[in-house]
């Protein structure tokens, strides 16, 4: 049981559902893509690295376009499969942001899109790893950055002068500091303190 298990199995019947040219928030990548990532990145640690190392992003590139090329079928059940074992012991630490996100990439990049309803276990699982990628995120901020629920409840991405308070559900959060533009947040904060935030580059 966990986020990662529900959002990989949500978005395994939506991939089903549009199909492998349906568009994602992850531009110019399509469904395939976005599954051969998902694939690549559980399966094949050697080419996962490339993600993040530029050097090794051809082998990367290489791996993932094989996995883009198997049958659409076949590839969407190795993403509802899940990372072999021994990678399963971990895999809501790892993977319960990473398929909530790349779920709403899909969804998100339909015309008639709206946020799902709020959850209570799922949001606070979402909640808990939010700060650390936020805090990344903002590191460069030139103002502080605070990240509100409408309960109150705030993350502090960036201490700082001239705060802006980004308000709005945990999920319209996390999509924000992953830097897709579909998501529904507030900005509260001096004009200039909001145009500086606004204009960091947050893409993950």
């Amino acid at each position: 049981m966990g986020v990662a298990r529900d959002e990989r199995r949500l978005l395994s019947d939506l991939l089903l559902q549009v199909g492998p040219d349906a568009p994602t928030l992850c531009a110019p990548w399509r469904g395939r893509d976005l599954a051969a990532h998902l694939v690549l990145r559980e399966r094949r640690p050697d080419a996962a690295a490339g993600i993040l190392l530029g050097p090794l992003a051809g082998h990367t590139r290489k791996v993932q376009d094989g996995y883009a090329a198997k049958p659409w079928d076949e590839l969407v059940e190795l993403v509802r499969t899940g990372p072999p074992a021994p990678f399963r012991l971990v895999d809501e630490a790892v993977n319960a942001v990473e398929y909530f996100v790349h779920h709403e990439d899909v969804r998100r990049a339909r015309p008639d899109w709206e946020p799902r309803s709020p959850d209570p276990v799922r949001d606070q699982v979402l909640w808990k790893r939010l700060p650390v990628t936020a805090k990344m995120i903002y590191r460069k901020s030139p103002v502080g950055v605070v990240l509100r629920r409408p309960d109150g409840e705030s993350v502090v991405a960036r201490h700082g002068a001239n705060p802006v308070v980004l308000t709005g559900q945990v999920q319209e959060l996390l999509m924000h500091v992953f830097g897709r533009s579909a998501s529904r947040v507030e900005y509260d904060g001096s004009d200039e303190a909001v145009r500086l935030v606004k204009a960091l580059d947050r893409g993950v």
